[in-house]
């Protein structure tokens, strides 16, 4: 897996050399709903993709894992995203 993951980054660099970093508004306040949004209501957020069960379980555990990072951390990446 690694190894696709690393060659479609690699095609991706060479293909799109001219590509802006204007990240999507949406993906952005999507990314930052992520960081802070308690996860019930993340959970109901998710409905508006229409992802299997097994999906949103596993982007539920990824959550756990983020809701562990100190607020601070959180709002540093948060200030990231926006700046974006």
């Amino acid at each position: 897996m690694r190894l696709s993951v690393t060659a479609l980054l690699v095609t991706l660099a060479l293909c799109c050399y001219d590509a802006n970093a204007i990240v999507c508004p949406t993906l952005t306040v999507d990314l930052i709903n992520f960081l802070h949004t308690p996860d019930s209501v993340y959970r109901l957020s998710l409905l508006k993709y229409k992802a299997s069960p097994e999906a949103v379980d596993a982007k539920m555990e990824v959550k756990q894992c983020v809701n562990k990072l100190s607020l601070e951390n959180k709002l540093i990446i948060s200030e990231i995203l926006a700046g974006c």
